[in-house]
């Protein structure tokens, strides 16, 4: 079962947080700001925070300025992933990506099905890896951010989890990059 080695020293990470909405402004923004809450509290930094429109090519091209900043480890965003026409969160995050984190959102249903039943199928939760950095895609509800921050992330960003989590393999993403 996982657990946290108090032995080991705790390493924050520095993360960006992006909401993808039409309507709201970041005084409205009570998604992002649960994420931001959460992820300060726990002792990560926050790197950046922006809200961008609904529009696929804008979404890609934060999520890439992101990727290309040594200053950022991950990033998480919010809104955009459901199956309306204007939701194209996932579809931007999968034009970024280089390889796709398929579990997370197998088991961001599996959590979302324990609090809100079979309407967790209208989920596309989604994770991946780019240039060495995280990239998650969470629903667009302030629930939805505070489940995949409590139930999952927090323990996969935090290198004392056991048995394995992201920050310790965090310095190998980018090795296919490195060899000759």
């Amino acid at each position: 079962m996982s657990r946290i080695d108090e032995t080991l020293e705790f390493i924050p990470t520095r993360i960006a947080v992006l909401t993808v909405s039409d309507s709201r402004s970041l005084d409205e923004d009570r998604s992002g700001q649960t994420l931001v809450d959460r992820l300060t509290g726990a002792g990560h930094l926050l790197a950046d925070r922006k809200i961008l429109r609904d529009e696929r090519g804008e979404i890609a091209d934060q999520l890439r300025a992101w990727v290309a900043d040594p200053e950022i480890d991950v990033v998480i965003s919010t809104g955009g992933t459901g199956l309306t026409g204007r939701d194209v969160t996932v579809e931007a995050h999968r034009d970024v990506y280089e390889k796709e984190i398929d579990a997370f959102g197998t088991v961001f249903t599996i959590v979302s099905m324990q609090k809100i039943g079979t309407s967790a199928i209208q989920s596309r939760a989604t994770g991946g890896v780019a240039g060495g950095t995280y990239l998650f895609a969470l629903p667009g509800s302030p629930g939805a951010c505070k489940d995949a921050w409590d139930e999952i992330l927090s323990k996969q960003l935090d290198f004392r989890h056991r048995p394995c989590n992201f920050v310790e393999i965090m310095p190998r993403l980018d090795e296919h990059l490195r060899r000759k």
